[in-house]
């Protein structure tokens, strides 16, 4: 998105976030057994609050971030702490992909954002 947005012109700066590891409700739906209880237990030993989880959206929607920064939390394995800027391998961030899966996406769904400066926030 950053990439399409630059190309076009646009200062709009886009930005992905997650939340690392975060006890929230969706892993309270596994359904009866085993494997609620197996993830109700880690839930309550590895993972961080759901507010915890939160501060990595929160920090990027603050903060005055440079476009295409990747945000998570900060600690071991980026399952937990405070919001830092989190790694991306090097497929995530190869150009050729990205726009190929942009142009397959708009395909499927039969939508399309034509970015230009005007319709993308530009000067």
């Amino acid at each position: 998105m950053q990439r399409r947005l630059g190309e076009s012109g646009s200062t709009v700066r886009a930005h992905a976030v997650h939340p690392g590891y975060a006890a929230t409700n969706l892993q309270g739906h596994t359904g009866i057994g085993l494997l609620h209880r197996f993830m109700s237990l880690t839930n309550r030993l590895l993972a961080q609050s759901d507010e915890m989880g939160a501060l990595p959206t929160l920090f990027a929607a603050t903060q005055d971030l440079p476009g295409a920064s990747y945000t998570g939390p900060g600690g071991f394995q980026e399952q937990r702490g405070h919001p830092a800027p989190a790694s991306r391998t090097a497929a995530a961030q190869d150009a050729d992909t990205a726009r190929r899966l942009w142009d397959l996406s708009e395909e499927l769904t039969g939508v399309t954002y034509p970015l230009t400066p005007t319709a993308a926030g530009g000067r």
